[in-house]
């Protein structure tokens, strides 16, 4: 199994020659978390892509290499750990800024000082930036200078799509790794050390297999949170005879495991992701899974309904239109009834889109049409179907000629309705599933009286 990700999280740090506050092993009254933080590379969990020899992390540790890196990852995973680990072991000032608090002014001040250092002392500044991404544009830009002069060595911390959230200008000067969630030897791993380390549970309290192996799948990767669970365990074991963590007392410590999804971040396009793609592929379960994640995680219902919506017509179409009339009752009902109820009906709508045959000919059709007209393709309406409600039209010759359909026993006449330029183009390529092959069959008959085929 995988062993990825770091645990922990760092006070703050200051500009004091690469010492973080509180950092001088005073553990009394911390949490389990951060007295188990890791105090160098080599007790960091998992990650082993990011830490091996020669890597950038490892050589501005070990090398003191000015560089720029943006680290990207889900909470717990490590990356303020791994910002607490450089400042322990660089020979640089280490200074840290939150974008929560931090302005444009701060972010100068430490790059004038870190200038100014730099030239009297010759040393040199790692700058700590968490949560970059709710830094504005501005605040970003504040940054530029000190990265390309080398004045500071930038760690910034992301939970955000990089991509989306950080100005390409950084990014482009930045080196970005990517940190994954622990697997769940990695998991077992802290849980293991945390049991036995004097600065941890110092073996004072035990754990049964299945309170384990509860609270590992709990988790759900993130080491700070497994930490977290553990602590709140075993502080209900220490209660008992034995001090041993069982799961009973697992269960009633840990009431239920908080769905690590971030509904304002990039996990929130993720698992819509999934949620959708789950539908498209037919997996009944798996949709509901994503159904209950974004549900449980607070997501705003409509957002579901309206994905729904899209989805009907996208990727079902006229292999069942009834599709589009479920999502759309799901959607007005969701508006009516509310949460939590209306998550029954987003269900029941998310077993019917994914039990319907599906069809993308209405997308791929309506793509080809604007495709076609964005090339140019957009002729002249032909003169028998142009507006002759007016004086004059008729001299024009604008809707003499029409046939007009209802006069017709059939309902359907010979007729040119499409411009010249795209008279013989076929956008619409019915498929064989469900509903249509039947609109197939009657789409190939009024083709060949319209076009006298």
């Amino acid at each position: 199994m995988e062993q990825e990700g770091l645990f922990g999280a760092a006070p703050a740090v200051t500009a004091s020659g690469g010492s973080l506050a509180g950092a001088d092993e005073s553990y009394e009254g911390q949490p389990l978390a951060v007295r188990m933080r890791p105090r160098a590379l080599d007790e960091v969990v998992g990650q082993e892509h990011l830490l091996g020899p020669g890597t950038p992390l490892r050589r501005l540790v070990e090398e003191d290499q000015p560089m720029a890196l943006v680290l990207w990852g889900p909470p717990g995973t490590g990356k303020t750990t791994l910002a607490y680990v450089v400042s322990r072991a660089t020979q640089r000032h280490f200074v840290e800024l939150s974008a929560v608090t931090a302005g444009v002014k701060d972010v100068r001040e430490v790059m004038e000082r870190a200038r100014r250092e730099l030239v009297r002392s010759g040393t040199g500044t790692v700058l700590f930036v968490d949560e970059v991404h709710r830094f504005s544009k501005t605040q970003q830009d504040a940054l530029l200078p000190g990265v390309e002069n080398r004045w500071v060595s930038l760690v910034a911390a992301t939970t955000e799509n990089p991509y989306f959230a950080l100005n390409s200008p950084l990014l482009s000067r930045s080196l970005l790794l990517t940190l994954e969630p622990l697997g769940p030897e990695g998991i077992e791993t802290v849980f293991d050390r945390a049991l036995a380390d004097e600065r941890g549970l110092g073996g004072a309290v035990k754990i049964d297999d299945d309170a384990r192996e509860h609270l590992v799948r709990l988790s759900g990767g993130d080491a700070r949170r497994a930490l977290t669970y553990l602590e709140a365990a075993a502080g209900a074991a220490g209660a008992t005879d034995d001090a041993t963590i069982t799961l009973s007392i697992a269960e009633h410590a840990v009431d239920r495991a908080a769905v690590r999804y971030d509904r304002d971040g990039d996990q929130h396009y993720d698992v819509a992701s999934a949620l959708i793609k789950s539908i498209r592929g037919s997996d009944v379960d798996a949709g509901l899974h994503y159904l209950a994640r974004m549900a449980e995680a607070g997501e705003d219902p409509r957002f579901l309904a309206r994905r729904l919506v899209i989805l009907a017509s996208e990727d079902i179409g006229m292999a069942d239109p009834s599709a589009l009339q479920t999502a759309v009752a799901a959607a007005q009902a969701v508006q009516l009834i509310g949460w939590p109820e209306a998550q029954i009906t987003l269900a029941q709508a998310v077993i019917a889109l994914a039990l319907a045959p599906k069809s993308n000919s209405v997308v791929k059709a309506i793509g080809a049409a604007v495709g076609d007209v964005r090339a140019g393709l957009a002729g002249a309406v032909p003169p028998h179907l142009r507006d002759s409600h007016y004086s004059g039209s008729k001299k024009l010759g604008h809707g003499t000629s029409y046939a007009y359909a209802h006069d017709d026993p059939r309902g359907v006449v010979q007729q040119q309705y499409a411009p010249d330029s795209v008279a013989d183009k076929q956008y619409y390529q019915p498929g064989t599933r469900g509903a249509e092959r039947d609109y197939a069959e009657r789409y190939a008959r009024l083709r060949t009286i319209i076009r006298g085929e």
